[in-house]
């Protein structure tokens, strides 16, 4: 049975998400969202080149990649050239934004059955849940302090998956993943 590599579903989301949120800050003048998501851009862009660059199966990747670029280039060219109003091309680019961030964070959930079927973590990963944990409480925390709802908002789910997948962890350690099914007399 082929194992599928935690959060493989949605790597080619985060350039796209940096990206907009890149879009959301150089509008508000944020310099810290201009930052963070550039240098997040550039580094997923570059995860993503250097798989397709080794992966066996480059296409299915490919076209979701552009599939997920030409979403961006449409959403860029709406907020851009059909929105005047910067107050509403902000409370619209922030909605865009919040979409994109709790997709990104709801999606490890996907496996929720299997695991609690299989009693098994091993799909999940600890340092990601850890990751995704401290970075959607500092995002939180950042939009609380600029009462920013459109960052606020989009990452308590990834509050709220961390510690679901950290119960998930401890209901399930992965020591006792067995590769073997017991028989039965």
């Amino acid at each position: 049975m082929a194992h599928k590599p935690p959060g493989h579903g949605s790597k080619s989301l985060l350039p796209c998400s940096n990206l907009a949120w890149l879009s959301y800050g150089c509008l508000k003048q944020d310099q810290t969202l201009i930052a963070v998501n550039a240098i997040g851009a550039a580094l997923q862009t570059l995860y993503i080149l250097v798989y397709l660059y080794y992966s066996p199966m480059k296409r299915p990747k490919l076209l979701q990649t552009l599939l997920l670029l030409a979403v961006l280039v449409t959403g860029y060219s709406y907020f851009t050239l059909l929105i005047a109003d910067q107050q509403t091309r902000l409370a619209q680019l922030g909605l865009f934004c919040s979409i994109f961030t709790i997709s990104m964070y709801l999606s490890p959930l996907a496996d929720l059955a299997k695991i609690v079927r299989s009693k098994s973590t091993c799909c999940l990963s600890f340092p990601l849940t850890v990751t995704t944990f401290l970075a959607s409480t500092s995002w939180t925390l950042y939009g609380l302090q600029l009462h920013d709802s459109y960052i606020t908002v989009p990452n308590v789910p990834g509050i709220i998956t961390s510690v679901v997948r950290f119960w998930l962890f401890w209901r399930y350690p992965p020591g006792q993943d067995k590769p073997y099914r017991p028989l039965h007399t």
